[in-house]
């Protein structure tokens, strides 16, 4: 009888702590569900996503939206932070930069971008394959981004 109710307990406290992590995402996904209450009340995507800021920038814009009225929390303040860093932080500097803000993120996510990687012809593969599909990128500019992709998001 004893090993019944010890085994008992044991189900059911199991049981609570399995249903008491789910109620907790992981800091990501809790990043992401921040923005999307907080900051997509007010913006579409593309704002936030052509920043591109680093630690400092995303607490310095997070906190200006905060006192126009954005609500989030004390406590999810820094957890979007480090989300909107991981996911819309900042690129490398050069030449292709730019054109990569105005152009690519018409249609795609910087996370897109940052997670892909290709040689130099797997990159203009995709960039005449874009072409086809409508993206608005200049004779002129096909060369810099391409050069741009291949030398900061290379084979890894």
């Amino acid at each position: 009888m004893r090993t019944t109710i010890l085994w008992f307990c044991v189900t059911v406290f199991s049981a609570i702590i399995a249903f008491a992590a789910g109620q907790n995402p992981p800091r990501a996904e809790k990043g992401e569900q921040i923005m999307n209450e907080a900051c997509m009340s007010c913006h579409d995507f593309r704002p936030i996503d052509t920043q591109a800021l680093d630690k400092d920038g995303w607490t310095k814009l997070v906190k200006t939206m905060i006192d126009k009225g954005a609500n989030v929390s004390a406590d999810d303040t820094p957890v979007l932070v480090e989300y909107l860093v991981k996911k819309h932080g900042p690129l490398p500097n050069g030449a292709g930069k730019k054109i990569l803000l105005e152009t690519c993120t018409l249609c795609h996510d910087l996370g897109r971008v940052r997670e892909h990687s290709g040689t130099r012809e797997e990159w203009e593969g995709l960039l005449v394959h874009m072409l086809g599909e409508g993206a608005p990128l200049a004779d002129e500019d096909f060369e810099v981004l391409l050069n741009y992709l291949a030398r900061n998001f290379g084979p890894r």
